[in-house]
């Protein structure tokens, strides 16, 4: 299982393993903690003392030390893995839900057209529906969105790299969601 790493003010940063984490702990790079201990890490046996070395390890961690504000204004990136799960692997113009191997990326405005790839001109289509609609316009294919599109936050993002994620790392997520996000339906 991988640990949450956090920033100082408790902005996410990334997921890393429990080994990791260790070396935080072990370097005092550790501001704080959330959760329940889930792993205990031994060490060599202390030469003074004759107790063995532990570090135990929590599903999220704050290190120490900043990063640079502009860091957070930057838009997660945009994979088809995210998209699908931002989207529930609904087609936006069917409404059928699909596996990951029936699913597309499906460009609103085609980039043979100027469209861009990224969150707001991306949605998840179907093979079938991706194919009807080609590189026309929906309103020119005659299809219309069940759904828009949206650019998940910071919190958002974590969920949607498809971690196995525990009780405490999801609550905490989950709290700077917006109650609009998908995620929460």
């Amino acid at each position: 299982m991988d640990v949450l790493q956090l920033d100082v003010s408790g902005r996410p940063q990334a997921w890393i393993s429990a080994r990791e984490a260790a070396v935080l702990y072990a370097s005092d790079g550790v501001a704080w903690t959330l959760g329940r201990a889930f792993q205990v890490l031994r060490g060599g046996i202390q030469r003074t003392t004759g107790l063995q070395s532990r570090i135990e390890v929590h599903p999220i961690i704050a290190v120490r030390g900043t990063i640079p504000s502009r860091a957070w204004r930057q838009q997660p990136a945009l994979s088809n893995a995210k998209l699908f799960v931002r989207d529930r692997h609904l087609c936006a113009y069917c409404g059928g839900r699909f596996t990951f191997d029936q699913l597309t990326r499906e460009h609103i405005v085609p980039t043979s057209r100027g469209g861009r790839d990224g969150w707001m001109n991306c949605i998840t289509a179907c093979k079938a529906c991706n194919g009807r609609k080609g590189s026309r316009l929906p309103e020119e294919a005659r299809m219309s969105l069940l759904y828009l599109p949206y650019v998940p936050n910071l919190h958002e993002d974590m969920i949607l790299r498809g971690r196995r994620i525990v009780v405490d790392q999801m609550e905490f997520l989950m709290a700077s969601v917006p109650i609009s996000s998908r995620l929460h339906g």
